[in-house]
């Protein structure tokens, strides 16, 4: 049986399932060494979520007051040295429990904290020299390139022809796929792996996002906003 490219999941467990993909993105924390050994073993490749612009967690030196409104996560001052330091830390920790590479989010700095690009370019270069992961994936980052195609082997294109809003899921307006289109076209003049992550929750609407990036040669993956299927 001939294994699917990449999977996003969020969720914990179902390892059967995740070895039909070659490449898995997974959340470290619910992930024990013996798992990753385990999925590693059956020939695929772990990666292991990082956020590099955002924070989750409790109240911190290196957050400033504006949060995402989406997710609701603090965004981050990229460059202050407790956030490079946090997310070495945390980049280091993935790579030693046991995954192969890091996922890279949170990287559209360039649409909220502009004068944060160079600072994110520079922490994305820091997480590969001092973490040494095998493989390392970004979701997006458009506004870095084309300097970060020089540093991950593959770039995610998170939303390429179908979201959800606090509506529900649709597709992206026409003038949006046409700009999405274009971007499209400056990715695959890049040596990396391309992937689309796209949200429905309709066979129509998912098989929409599978045959639109397949027409520009992408590898797609569709999910729920939770990314809880496999």
């Amino acid at each position: 049986m001939s294994r699917r490219p990449i999977c996003f999941y969020y969720g914990d467990g179902r390892l059967a399932d995740l070895t039909g993909y070659l490449r898995v993105v997974l959340q470290p924390e619910f992930y024990q060494p013996a798992e990753l050994r385990y999925l590693a073993a059956q020939g695929v490749q772990t990666l292991g979520y990082l956020s590099l612009s955002e924070d989750q967690g409790p109240p911190a030196p290196w957050q400033r007051q504006d949060r995402n409104p989406d997710w609701g996560g603090a965004f981050v001052q990229v460059g202050h040295p407790l956030w490079v330091a946090h997310v070495i830390g945390a980049a280091k920790a993935a790579i030693g429990q046991g995954f192969a590479g890091l996922f890279l989010d949170t990287l559209n700095v360039e649409l909220t904290h502009p004068e944060d690009v160079p600072h994110l370019l520079t922490l994305v270069a820091a997480v590969r020299e001092e973490a040494q992961p095998t493989y390392l994936l970004a979701n997006r980052g458009f506004g870095m390139l084309p300097r970060l195609a020089e540093i991950v082997d593959g770039i995610v294109f998170e939303s390429f022809s179908a979201r959800w809003t606090e509506h529900g899921y649709a597709p992206w307006p026409p003038d949006v796929l046409e700009f999405h289109a274009q971007i499209a076209e400056q990715l695959l003049q890049l040596e990396l792996d391309l992937y689309t992550l796209d949200y429905a929750d309709t066979p129509g609407l998912t098989d929409f996002a599978v045959r639109r990036a397949c027409q520009f040669g992408l590898q797609s993956f569709v999910s729920d906003r939770a990314l809880s299927r496999t």
